[in-house]
């Protein structure tokens, strides 16, 4: 508030323009107003921003030509409606008094035949009101004239009756209905006016009992297609704003993005230009808790040192008790940013995946515990015995298939689903070898149903799934946007979930915030962090860096929207364009031009596609290979020990029978004789073999020469001389 004259008028206004008060109510009397319309245009203070609010009745009066066209703010209002009939009648009287009394319009209060000001008016009223008064006194007193002195108080016997008749008093004269109640006029009202560019027109009324009533809540509102230059402030934020640093781009040229886009088909649509600029501290706009002070965008708009925030702002509560958003122009919400989790490296053993170690374990039990209940079982049950040589009767002896080592072989055969030479007879071995095929039937088909998805699926090892996981670890960090929306929700979110991630980022602030998302991203892709963001800007980096990927789904819903100052006349108008562009789907058009840009996106395989086009490498069934080969070189291993064990066994029982000599026609026969195998060592007799079998590879017998038992006779083996 300000008292001022004449003489300080002028620096009081230039006060208030680098202040930038825009809303400003004038009350003063009807002399100094025609100043202060001459000063208000030396500060060219008389653009569409300012708001003046008179409290004078006679704005009429004064030339506003230079206010008309430049869309400045004038409302006022009026005692003298001048389109009233009654109105034009007495004016029409007293403009013919004057020509009688003075022979020429010479009258200062009555201009153009068209109005009057407030105070001759009022004056007229009374004088009018006083004499119907004073002439319904006279119908009931005398009225004698007589002198009076201010010296000498002599009180008039009529003076009560004339007070009680003006209030009695209806009539209805320049400045509306006139009646009185107590001494006090009622029923009286106020003409709200508000200056457009061809006239002052009427907008609304106020009276006593009803108050303001707006009957054009339009003419507020309506800033039509206005030549106006708006100032937008933004911030940097891929994609929606990006700048070019090239001296070649000046002015609005710097700029481009999506939003850039969107601003510029709004000025088409509502009629309007605009200077773009940055917001001086890079900030959206965010509460301090402890101040309650605003910064970033919205702290400018607050202070009224921008038209327009144009960017990706998020409509919250915070904000809109302060400052006045457009219908949203795009939907989102939070999400989570994660770096892909690397890809379970392939193991040389990774047939053995579709079951658990465990799993292994305890089919290797298994098949220990039935190989030995089947042994067992086998020589309890006398079915399973039976004659070696049925025929013999000197040698009358009985067998069981089932040995220990046969039991095993029997097992391994049944698992494999092969088939052996044993096969089980009595009733309890049966039920054993059953219940072993149904559990080899179930593990095998468990087995072949994992064994595809494993081998031809590339699996992710993911630690986090959402956002309850990301606040139940420690090892993994996440943060936010310092001083934005997406801090602003979890700050004051009541979800125990969100508490407890607000938490742990306002303990480590330092580390947890960014003051760009170009620092979050990078942060992400440095491995062991999570950014927590708009879906649209996740969905963005997403598409252009395969390194990284988006967690869960949205923690909650929002949108953006274009902010103005509290009581802005665009933000009807903005509103209005941005739900046309939103229906004929422009807004869709400039999304997809902005993120889908096969130019700039990369290449991400779908989980379908690859499991269908991957091919088997040696990586994934490597391990075959190695347990091929394992089992081959046990077996030799072990065909080597039996070898050297049927060597020396050999070796050492070797010993002659005595040999009968019995010469017939130069025919010597030996009755008793003793052969004795060439004294070879052990690796010369397995080249032999190995000799042997080279050379006659299709022979399934052989002679044996070297090695023979002590119970071989050869007395009928003729010698010749």
């Amino acid at each position: 508030m300000r008292q001022v004259s004449r003489g300080s008028y002028l620096s009081v206004l230039n006060a208030f323009k680098g202040k930038e008060i825009h809303n400003i109510i004038i009350d003063t009397n009807s002399d100094g107003i025609s100043v202060l319309l001459k000063n208000i245009l030396q500060q060219q203070m008389n653009e569409y921003k300012y708001h003046y609010l008179f409290t004078s009745f006679d704005l009429e009066m004064y030339d506003l030509e230079d206010f008309k066209y430049n869309f400045v703010n004038i409302t006022s209002f009026r005692l003298v409606d001048i389109e009233d009939v009654g109105v034009k009648q007495i004016l029409k009287g007293l403009r013919s008094f004057q020509h009688h009394m003075f022979q020429k319009p010479q009258n200062l209060h009555v201009r153009k035949s068209i109005s009057i000001e407030s105070e001759p008016a009022l004056m007229f009223d009374s004088v009018y009101v006083f004499a119907i008064g004073l002439q319904t006194l006279k119908q009931s007193h005398t009225l004698n004239l007589s002198k009076i002195s201010c010296d000498e108080e002599n009180p008039w016997n009529g003076g009560l009756s004339l007070i009680n008749y003006l209030n009695a008093v209806e009539w209805k004269g320049l400045t509306g209905p006139i009646q009185f109640k107590e001494g006090q006029r009622v029923q009286f009202k106020l003409d709200l006016i508000k200056l457009k560019q061809h006239s002052i027109i009427k907008v609304g009324e106020w009276t006593p009992h009803g108050h303001l009533n707006i009957t054009e809540p339009s003419m507020f509102f309506d800033t039509g297609f206005m030549n106006v230059t708006l100032v937008v402030i933004t911030i940097l934020e891929t994609p929606y704003v990006m700048m070019h640093y090239g001296k070649n781009f000046t002015g609005n040229e710097r700029f481009y993005g999506f939003c850039v886009d969107i601003l510029e088909t709004i000025s088409h649509e509502v009629g309007f230009d605009y200077i773009l600029d940055l917001v001086p501290d890079r900030k959206y706009g965010a509460k301090d808790p402890e101040t309650g002070e605003w910064n970033g965008m919205v702290a400018q708009l607050m202070k009224n040192k921008a038209d327009l925030a144009v960017g990706s702002m998020t409509i919250t509560y915070a904000r809109e008790s302060v400052i006045d958003f457009t219908k949203p122009f795009m939907n989102l919400g939070i999400s989570i940013l994660f770096k892909v989790p690397a890809s379970e490296p392939t193991r040389l053993f990774s047939f053995m995946n579709p079951l658990a170690i465990e799993i292994w374990i305890y089919v290797l039990i298994a098949y220990f515990l039935v190989s030995i209940s089947i042994y067992v079982v086998g020589k309890l049950s006398p079915n399973e015995w039976k004659y070696i040589h049925p025929c013999n009767l000197d040698i009358i002896s009985i067998g069981n298939q089932f040995s220990l080592s046969d039991s095993f072989w029997f097992t391994i055969g049944t698992l494999m689903q092969q088939s052996t030479d044993i096969y089980p007879r009595a009733m309890s071995t049966r039920i054993i070898s059953s219940i072993w095929g149904f559990f080899s039937l179930i593990i095998v088909a468990s087995y072949t149903a994992n064994l595809a998805a494993f081998l031809t699926t590339e699996r992710m090892i993911n630690p986090i799934e959402n956002a309850e996981d990301l606040a139940s670890q420690t090892e993994i960090s996440y943060g936010t946007l310092d001083s934005g929306s997406t801090m602003t929700f979890f700050r004051d979110s009541m979800i125990e979930t969100y508490k407890k991630m607000w938490r742990s980022m306002d303990n480590k602030r330092s580390t947890a915030f960014t003051t760009t998302y170009e620092d979050g991203i990078r942060r992400v892709n440095q491995g062991n962090y999570a950014f927590l963001m708009e879906s649209t800007m996740l969905d963005y980096i997403v598409q252009r860096d395969c390194n990284l990927t988006q967690i869960g789904g949205l923690l909650d819903t929002k949108g953006y929207g274009i902010a103005t100052p509290k009581g802005s006349p665009w933000r009807d108008k903005i509103s209005l364009a941005i739900l046309e562009l939103q229906e004929k789907g422009d807004i869709q058009m400039l999304y997809d031009k902005w993120w889908k840009n096969t130019d700039e996106t990369c290449t991400r395989k779908s989980a379908s596609k690859q499991s269908k086009a991957n091919a088997l490498g040696l990586e994934s069934i490597g391990g075959v290979f190695v347990v091929l080969i394992a089992g081959i070189f046990v077996a030799a291993v072990v065909a080597l020990i039996e070898f050297w064990y049927n060597f020396r066994k050999h070796h050492r029982g070797l010993s002659g029978v005595n040999a009968k000599h019995d010469l017939t026609q130069g025919v010597v026969f030996n009755s008793e004789w003793t052969y004795t195998p060439p004294n070879r060592c052990f690796w010369f007799e397995i080249f032999e073999e190995l000799r042997f079998a080279s050379w006659c590879m299709n022979k399934q017998k052989r002679p044996e020469l070297n090695t023979v038992c002590n119970k071989c006779n050869f007395s009928q083996i003729p010698t010749y001389i």
